[in-house]
């Protein structure tokens, strides 16, 4: 099964940010993330804990194709999809290209490219497993 770890290097109000990463390959870098900041674990409004993971490939009705981190205690629904800011997420994983602001608020951007590359690059895959880690 396909590895791949978050490391996450910032957390505050206006998100949780990191750095999807391959696991093995030397640990390279994949696209940016960003999370709602962490509110102990509540569904939709926060960012999920540290820990080991399985996503799954799903058919979300609004996000189409994607995958789903499962395994997350007391959580459901925590999918990977296109969004800049928190307000985009709920309790979900946005994926970009770079760090900015859009709005006055922190973002990531280029999520529409960072996805496609994720969906690329897990191809023909129906699962991975998933490391969350806080650096």
């Amino acid at each position: 099964m396909k590895r791949m770890t978050i490391k996450r290097f910032t957390n505050g109000g206006q998100g949780t940010f990191g750095v999807l990463m391959q696991a093995g390959e030397g640990g390279r870098p994949l696209c940016l993330t960003l999370e709602r900041p962490w509110l102990d674990n509540r569904p939709d409004v926060s960012s999920i804990p540290a820990g080991l993971y399985t996503c799954r490939r799903t058919l979300s009705p609004r996000f189409g194709e994607t995958f789903e981190v499962t395994g997350v205690p007391g959580r459901t629904v925590i999918l990977f999809h296109k969004g800049n800011t928190i307000a985009d997420s709920s309790g979900c994983v946005l994926l970009g290209e770079r760090f900015g602001t859009l709005g006055g608020s922190a973002a990531v951007l280029g999520s529409a490219q960072a996805f496609s590359l994720l969906m690329r690059g897990l191809s023909g895959m129906d699962e991975f497993e998933l490391r969350v880690q806080e650096v």
